[in-house]
């Protein structure tokens, strides 16, 4: 797998989604499922950091946009 931390959120998404596939296949073994488990949290973490990274962004430009707004964006997870 290419460094997480180099990958694109929709490189990440689509990387995510085959693993998911090979695990829910079943064809895989013990060590290769965990194997495949662990570099999906990996992925997971680094998709949530692009999107808490992107929120703050988004924040910024809303008060870029419309003056100093303060506005509390959730963060859904």
């Amino acid at each position: 797998m290419t460094n997480v931390e180099n990958m694109s959120f929709e490189e990440s998404i689509t990387a995510l989604e085959d693993m998911v596939k090979k695990l829910e296949n079943g064809g895989l073994d013990l060590d290769e499922s965990l194997k495949t488990y662990e570099e999906a949290i990996a992925l997971r973490e680094h998709c949530k950091k692009i999107l808490e990274d992107s929120d703050r962004k988004v924040q910024k430009i809303m008060e870029t946009a419309n003056g100093i707004v303060k506005e509390n964006l959730e963060l859904n997870d």
